[in-house]
């Protein structure tokens, strides 16, 4: 069908030749294609500039000649033409205008890589490829009249095509005035020159076009990628980084290992290489690699630490050789002879951008000097307050400079870091011997070697980073794992920044960093790299490495024909004191990779080099679930060896687990097992003075057999006498076990239902002195009443707390001593926190504090006490004091705060019940060392404000200790000066603000005022207690703030009115009460502002 006006849908506006025109995507439209269309004839005809018949280029032009233009009246494509590996057409269509549908308009598109997107498999799906073009509709005798529009698009398999819905209307365009319509031959000529880059997602074999391979992306590492770009690309250092001793270290944590890695893998790979174990290196979890960083910052930290690595080995020195130069900071007075001055090595030099035209303006501005004079004279020591000049002068310029364009600012308006995209030029050549202090030996004279781009703005973006590898004028990109050639305008003009005609859209794409190399230092930085300059042991090391992964991914890409068999030894029935004959969650399982065609019948042979027994010395008994949900064992018969391991799986809906049977003690040879006369027995022995079970190996009885003859062996394996009398129990399942007390009765009948597994419990006869759990029977009993309770220390966040297993009626008593004997402590020194929930998520957080009156059992402190498979959860306590002196007193939560305050200590402190705010100074002053004398204050604080100040006879229980995220309580030292409070004084609660009086922040304080005092004296005041900078403190505004509106004290000479101010403050909430506010920015959080995704970068290792 034709595409209708109403379901085109215009993606985004653009401009051409001055004129609005919508930008189109038709990639989900439903239209026909064709080249010829009854009698309308379409003739293509398609010329392409330049002599490169590459296909991998990144532009090209060419031409589409459409034939009885007038007539057309279905969309219509252009034969290819590959730019990039990828084929491009033209696509032209009749469309009706917007504003009056009678109009017919021609849509011109750009299409890209159409074709892939007719298949469903989703390795077609994810390609991506960003151009620029310019379609062109052609003047058949002017050049200087073609119509001209621009389009930036970022192709892929949604929006395959883009270009204008409304190019220019059909009657315009066969008008013959106007040109463009041939009036013999009805035809129209479109053309294209399109500019690509390299695409993702595709085949694009960087190697085979440049010769160099990417770096994959891990998420958000495109800045790293960059740097190790132009750091693999500083010959000399990525030559010494080889010859760093590394044979001896952690491969998960040696920062130059995994830089030896990347750095060889990028010169012998022929695909993308991956940076995973680099960043593991530098102990960075995954999350770390979806963060955004600085690419300058991450350049420093980690020459930093390879700087460090260096020391002591062959190549120390490396690092200062090539990045290192020197200034000279320097304050010079005007007046007396006196200099100040220092000389300091630099690594990068960070160059304003803000109102420069070019990176010769930067450096004059980096050089200018600053005259100190008026309130900001230099302090000259024995001279006093000078005028002086300060600035800086360059010294020395290392072989590589790294120049670090600062587009992020923090902008004081917004509050927050924001990105100047302004234009700012920088040479190919850069000369720099006028910002010397004194001419070098060789001239400063630099070509640029890297040119590191950011896309996007403050809160995220993208890394780029194009490099002319041997300084010859021969550009790459290099794009995460995508590696194109570009030209220089591509690599330098176009990342100006700035307004750009030629660019569109890309006016938040700049130049970030520059590396510069020295002319003269150009064959040592770049010196070649051989095969030879990597040392033989690490490129075994990392040979094997790479022939382990290989083995590792052979084994993941097989790993559906394989399948994963348990097996279980007899040894783990005897670490079992539960029922049934082992916990299988928790037993030691030894697993064994089997093909899945592989008959069970040669499985043993495996199972008998596992446990290095002889060949057929083990027989297999499968695991599996009674209908009473015990765990058995059964034989594993003839028909089931002869099948193969995948059809016993797609039998069984659980996990496959063996019992492997082996000789017992000294035997050499299995025992016999007729599966029609005999049965598997397994013992157990229970000790009902010690109130355990042992289990003591299996039999192969007779079912015919009656059950005593199976006694005197029961009797040898538990070391009892030969005629001592037996008590015997048969373990049906948990709810169930029965006396046997016929021993003359044959097997089959003594049994419930006789079967392979069948597990008999016996004992000597209870003794009547023994009064806990005497029988068998009764020790069964209670394990149903047993649960599995995990105790986590409500401190730590990271504790995964103690496992015990204790029965329903244990006492709190009973409790406490369990706990303490496996945290190495007393009883009376815990306090326990029942979970706030009854869920069994270990996210769980400590409810209200447990009492140790209480007089209930463990079943009482859970809602549900029946047994799961997963721990319940307590929470407990370390404590100071005993619990029954803790229970005596209240706990008190509060933040301590010095004189100068600018530190805070939160405290914990235990004063009594019924006690006051004198009481808890008290027992704060006992935590801490004070001057004698020193009398404290407790405060109220809510959302940085003081709310309330306590009297010292509050009592406690009024007030809530309880701490929430706006609302505090503080303690502090009584000001001297605020002791005494006279008739004609007050105290002024203080607090900081920025902006917005109900936002504030930092450290509220109380102050002493004067009736009639000026503001321009509080002002010092406050700034004396403070310490607040003097050029710093001239940005602070002051205002007086009733409710949360501001009046701001502009004129200083106004006095103190406590008329306006004064209101009782002991004891009363100052909510309403008015308060002065220091207007500021909040430095504490602001001192280096980042985006909101950006945290400082560490390398741990």
């Amino acid at each position: 069908m034709k595409i209708n006006a109403e379901n085109a849908g215009a993606k985004r506006p653009t401009t051409g030749d001055g004129d609005r025109a919508e930008a189109m995507d038709t990639s989900d439209q439903d239209m026909t294609l064709q080249r010829i269309n009854g009698d309308q004839h379409v003739d293509t005809k398609m010329e392409e500039d330049g002599s490169d018949d590459d296909d991998s280029r990144a532009e090209a032009t060419f031409r589409f000649t459409i034939s009885k233009f007038s007539q057309m009246r279905e969309s219509t494509l252009s034969p290819p033409c590959m730019v990039r590996n990828l084929p491009w057409k033209i696509l032209a269509m009749p469309r009706p205008s917007n504003s009056d549908p009678s109009v017919k308009c021609l849509g011109f598109f750009l299409q890209c890589n159409a074709e892939s997107d007719s298949t469903n498999e989703p390795c077609f799906r994810t390609w991506t490829c960003s151009a620029s073009a310019e379609l062109r509709l052609l003047h058949r005798l002017d050049p200087e009249k073609h119509y001209v529009k621009k389009i930036h698009h970022v192709f892929f398999h949604k929006e395959n095509d883009w270009g204008f819905a409304h190019f220019k209307t059909m009657k315009e365009i066969v008008e013959a005035s106007n040109g463009f319509c041939d009036p013999v031959k009805d035809s129209i000529t479109l053309e294209v020159w399109v500019n690509a880059d390299a695409p993702h997602g595709v085949q694009w074999d960087s190697k085979r076009h440049t010769g160099y391979v990417g770096l994959k992306n891990q998420g958000a590492t495109c800045y790293m990628n960059s740097l190790l770009q132009t750091l693999f690309f500083t010959n000399k250092l990525r030559k010494a980084v080889y010859k760093m001793p590394t044979d001896c270290d952690d491969m998960t944590k040696s920062v130059p290992l995994a830089l030896q890695r990347v750095f060889y893998e990028l010169q012998n790979s022929e695909k993308p290489v991956g940076t995973k174990k680099l960043t593991k290196s530098f102990g960075w979890e995954t999350l770390d690699t979806f963060m955004q960083h600085d690419v300058q910052e991450l350049c420093r930290v980690l020459l930093d630490n390879i700087e460090s690595k260096m020391k002591g080995t062959v190549v120390e020195g490396t690092i200062p050789t090539l990045f290192e130069g020197k200034m000279i900071s320097y304050v010079k007075c005007k007046h007396v002879n006196y200099v100040s001055s220092r000389t300091e090595p630099f690594y990068d030099v960070q160059l304003n951008v803000k109102d420069k035209k070019n990176i010769y303006e930067s450096f004059k501005d980096y050089v200018s000097v600053e005259t100190l004079d008026g309130d900001n004279k230099y302090d000259a020591g024995d001279y006093g307050l000078q005028e002086a000049e300060k600035g800086v002068k360059f010294v020395s310029f290392p072989p590589v400079l790294h120049l670090h364009l600062m587009r992020f600012q923090y902008d004081p308006i917004s509050d927050c870091n924001v990105k100047i995209n302004d234009r700012f030029e920088f040479p190919e050549h850069l000369e720099l011997d006028d910002f010397l202090e004194q001419k070098e030996s060789t001239p400063a004279h630099y070509t640029l070697h890297a040119v590191l781009v950011h896309s996007g703005d403050n809160h995220g973006g993208h890394y780029v980073v194009f490099i002319n590898p041997r300084v010859d004028g021969k550009w790459c990109k290099f794009d995460d794992d995508v590696v194109s050639r570009c030209t220089k305008k591509d690599a330098i003009d176009n990342n100006f920044g700035g307004d750009s005609d030629d660019v569109a859209s890309r006016t938040c794409t700049n130049a970030y960093m520059l590396v510069y190399i020295r002319d003269s230092d150009k064959d040592d930085v770049l010196q070649a790299v051989e095969a030879a300059d990597i040392p033989e042991s690490l490129v075994a090391r990392l040979m094997d490495e790479k022939r382990l992964e290989a083995i590792r991914k052979r084994e993941r890409q097989e790993a559906h024909l394989y399948m994963t068999l348990n097996v279980v030894s007899e040894e783990e029935f005897y670490r079992h004191q539960h029922f049934d004959l082992c916990n299988i969650e928790k037993a030691e399982v030894k697993q064994f990779q089997v093909k899945k065609n592989t008959f069970l019948r040669d499985f043993p042979e495996t199972v008998c080099r596992a446990f290095k027994c002889s060949s057929g010395q083990a027989r297999l008994w499968l695991f599996h679930i009674r209908s009473n949900n015990t765990i058995r064992v059964k034989h594993v018969d003839s028909a089931m060896l002869d099948k193969t391991l995948r059809d016993i799986a797609e039998a069984s809906d659980q996990n496959i687990f063996f019992l492997a049977e082996m000789p017992c003690g000294t035997a050499t040879a299995l025992q016999q097992y007729d599966p029609d006369s005999d049965v598997l027995v397994l013992f157990k022995y229970y000790d009902p003075k010690g109130r355990c079970l042992t289990y003591v190996g299996h039999v192969f009885a007779k079912l015919k057999e009656p059950l005593s003859h199976l006694f005197p062996e029961m009797r040898r394996r538990a070391g009892l006498p030969a005629d001592a009398e037996l008590l015997v129990h048969e373990e049906v399942c948990p709810g169930s076990v029965n006396v046997l007390a016929d021993h003359d009765k044959a097997l089959e009948a003594a049994l419930d239902s006789p079967d392979d597994g069948d597990i008999l419990v016996f004992q000597l006869p209870p003794s009547p002195r023994v009064l806990h759990l005497p029988t068998a029977a009764d020790y069964f009993n209670d394990l149903t009443q047993r649960t599995e309770v995990t105790f986590i220390d409500r401190n730590s966040n990271s504790d995964h707390g103690v496992t015990l297993e204790l029965s329903e009626k244990t006492t709190y008593s009973q409790v406490a001593a369990a706990v303490a004997e496996c945290l190495g402590t007393q009883p009376e020194m815990l306090q326990f926190f029942r979970p706030k929930s009854y869920h069994t998520t270990f996210r769980e957080s400590p409810d209200q504090p447990l009492k140790s009156t209480f007089d209930g059992t463990l079943k009482d402190l859970f809602l549900y006490f029946h047994k799961t498979r997963t721990p319940k959860k307590m929470f407990y306590q370390r404590l100071k004091i005993p619990i029954k002196e803790l229970e005596s007193k209240a706990v008190f939560k509060c933040v301590y705060v010095d004189a100068s305050y600018k530190e805070e200590k939160e405290l914990v402190v235990y004063p009594n019940q019924n006690g006051s705010v004198a009481d808890l100074c008290t027992e704060v002053k006992s935590q801490l060392e004070l001057r004698d004398g020193a009398r404290l204050r407790l405060l109220e604080i809510s959302n940085h404000r003081i709310t309330t100040v306590f009297r010292d006879d509050s009592e406690l229980r009024n007030i809530s200790s309880n701490f929430s995220t706006t609302r505090s309580y503080r303690v502090e030292e009584l000001p001297e000066d605020q002791i005494e409070i006279g008739p004609n004084e007050t105290l002024l609660p203080v607090a900081h603000f920025h902006r917005e009086p109900y936002s504030c922040f930092g450290i509220p304080f109380l102050l002493k005022i004067k009736n009639g005092e000026p503001f321009s004296e509080v002002k010092v005041r406050i700034q004396k207690m403070l310490d607040v900078p003097e050029k710093e403190y001239e940005k602070w505004k002051f205002a007086v703030v009733f409710h949360t509106r501001a009046e701001y004290i502009d004129n200083e000479s106004l006095s103190v009115n406590l008329e306006q101010l004064r209101s009782p403050v002991i004891g009363v909430h100052l909510q309403t009460r008015p308060w002065l506010g220091l207007d500021h920015v909040n430095k504490s959080t602001k001192s280096r502002p980042k985006a909101f995704t950006e945290k400082a970068i560490k390398i741990h290792n």
